[in-house]
């Protein structure tokens, strides 16, 4: 008995999954458990194991497409048992025997050929009508390769059937305004899929004004001037890159490729505004030193700001429920989140930048925050997160301080209208207000936090006050009891 084996749901968020190789061929046997396909899913790669054992007698989806949650992948039989592949190609032939039987009535059609094509002539008397004449019979052999004039729209079946579009397509094309019946698609039964809208895409930066201006040769008098400039988007047309002496081209990962998919499509979508605050981090640095040491021994890392950064704007969120919801301009909708689910941003060396997902994060506190985001950050360099792990965050944190940021203004991750960067801490002379109100100046560590949010979801007060929470609770909280 065969046993078909569906695109799994591999994650809350996630409908599709693009697959990026079959480690088993047709005709091959598996074992239960073995791995079956890699799939990737936006920045993951998943390996997905067999459920069952037995030998690979069809992969309905070849490598490189991307399909939907619940779309057939792959059938696997019984083991030893025969792929079914001859009956497929038996019943390919088929249609031949009928057209070669029904050349017999062509003989027949073509007596009454002729008949119409005289009755047409002598109705203009003139002469060299005659000649014309000939012309008829130039459709009929044309007519007689489909044997008859009425089966002769019988292509017609033979365009595709209506292609299955996945919604990343579909997205694509709206986006760009494309006709996709101008794109050929490579994927099963022609379909087109996203790597052929990219390429076109690639190659046709502008596909509705490009081609009028690249076809005919009249628009070159009509760009005296501007023809110079008009010049630069000539290799993205043909698909060329400029290029100098000596450089270098490489392929970009596929990590990469979706890295500045996402932020290109996040930076024309949102409303990006950037708001800053100082802190004092007195209150936290003294905290941090009187038990990095046994923090270190107790749970094997150091103890950093961010899970402090991150207790504080976990609160915060509670506060102002609006800069934890996601926009959704086009439905008219905004959803405010019952629980923070808090992206982490994690950088993961020669691949680019990943966002994690801290589940309820506001139902934990420092420490806890702290060995959650230790624990995300090790499977993210060591590349075994699961899907969940990067899906679902409700607002997020980006952390460039330690490599020296000043300030950042980070892009929103869509559909979230919210993001906190927070920059270097560094020791500098500042005014301080003693308890007796007396102004002195001390020597503190001092950062920023640099918040980017949507103004379509809300406006500066907002997220000025926003800020000033986490401020205070940086600066006034009592982060001894956060230890215990």
């Amino acid at each position: 008995m065969a046993t078909t084996v569906n695109m799994p749901q591999l994650g809350e968020t996630v409908t599709e999954g693009t697959i990026l190789s079959w480690p088993k061929k047709v005709g091959d046997t598996i074992r239960e458990d073995e791995v079956l396909v890699e799939v990737s899913t936006d920045k993951v790669d998943t390996e997905i194991p067999s459920p069952v054992a037995g030998t690979i007698l069809d992969i309905l989806v070849p490598e490189g497409e991307t399909v939907k949650v619940g779309t057939p992948m792959v059938v696997i039989g019984e083991v030893g048992e025969a792929p079914a592949v001859e009956p497929v190609e038996a019943a390919a032939p088929e249609p031949e025997p009928a057209s070669v039987v029904e050349p017999t009535p062509a003989p027949a059609a073509e007596p009454p050929r002729p008949e119409p094509a005289p009755q047409q002539a002598p109705a203009p008397e003139p002469a060299p009508r005659p000649e014309p004449a000939p012309q008829a019979p130039a459709p009929a052999p044309v007519s007689a390769v489909t044997s008859q004039p009425a089966p002769a729209p019988a292509p017609g079946p033979r365009p595709d059937e209506p292609k299955f579009l996945s919604p990343v397509v579909r997205k694509l094309a709206r986006e760009n305004n494309l006709d996709l019946s101008l794109i050929e698609g490579s994927g099963r039964g022609g379909r087109v899929t996203r790597n052929d809208v990219l390429a076109y895409l690639e190659q046709h930066p502008r596909p509705v004004s490009v081609p009028a201006a690249v076809v005919p040769p009249a628009p070159a008098p009509v760009l005296p001037a501007p023809a110079t400039t008009a010049v630069a988007s000539g290799p993205p047309v043909s698909g060329e890159i400029p290029l100098l002496p000596g450089d270098e081209v490489r392929d970009l990962s596929r990590l990469r490729a979706r890295i500045g998919e996402n932020m290109t499509m996040a930076k024309r979508i949102a409303a990006h505004v950037w708001t800053s605050v100082e802190v004092d981090f007195e209150a936290v640095e003294r905290v941090r030193q009187r038990h990095r040491a046994a923090f270190k021994e107790r749970e094997g890392f150091s103890l950093t700001y961010l899970p402090f950064i991150a207790r504080a704007t976990v609160d915060a969120l509670k506060e102002f429920p609006v800069v934890n919801s996601s926009f959704y301009l086009e439905q008219k909708k905004a959803v405010f989140h019952s629980v923070v689910n808090l992206g982490i941003a994690v950088n993961v060396v020669e691949k680019g930048l990943i966002v994690t997902s801290l589940k309820d994060a506001d139902g934990l506190r420092m420490v806890g925050l702290a060995r959650r985001i230790r624990e995300l950050s090790v499977k993210a360099r060591g590349g075994t997160l699961d899907p969940d792990d990067v899906t679902g965050f409700t607002f997020t944190i980006t952390n460039p301080g330690p490599y020296g940021s000043f300030m950042s203004a980070p892009i929103l991750p869509q559909p979230n209208v919210g993001i906190l960067s927070t920059d270097t801490i560094v020791k500098r002379p500042t005014v301080v207000t003693t308890p007796e109100g007396q102004d002195m100046i001390a020597i503190h560590p001092i950062g920023y936090l640099g918040l980017t949010w949507d103004h379509r979801a809300f406006d500066g007060v907002i997220a000025v006050e926003f800020l000033t929470r986490i401020k205070e609770n940086l600066e006034l909280w009592d982060w001894q009891q956060e230890m215990s």
